[in-house]
């Protein structure tokens, strides 16, 4: 019982996180229920299956662009996480529209339309 309890009270954190650190989500913008709705599925959906990613593309910028390998591995591993995780929380939650969870980076970028 406490595990669940456990689990609950990280999953709210996660939901009640401070939004001043990351951006909006960009299903945000969209007008009308349905639309944001809609968007809102398609945004987690996209960074559960390619958030993952991060993991690889974070390092390669970082050691392409003159960074350090070792910290671009830690951002795509805090990001990967993260943005997969997120993804899952707004395919939970994608019919309660009020309820937007910001992803690292604003969630992936791959497939940007």
């Amino acid at each position: 019982m406490s595990k669940r309890i456990g689990i609950w009270v990280i999953i709210l954190a996660l939901v009640a996180a401070p939004t001043a650190v990351f951006a909006q989500s960009s299903w945000t913008q969209e007008t009308g229920w349905g639309n944001q709705a809609k968007g809102k599925f398609v945004y987690g959906l996209k960074n559960v299956l390619l958030g993952w990613t991060e993991l690889f593309t974070e390092p390669y910028e970082a050691a392409t662009g003159g960074g350090n390998f070792f910290l671009g591995l830690g951002e795509g591993v805090w990001n990967g996480v993260g943005q997969t995780v997120g993804g899952a929380l707004h395919l939970v939650t994608f019919p309660i529209t009020q309820i937007d969870v910001p992803l690292p980076e604003g969630g992936t970028q791959l497939l940007s339309s």
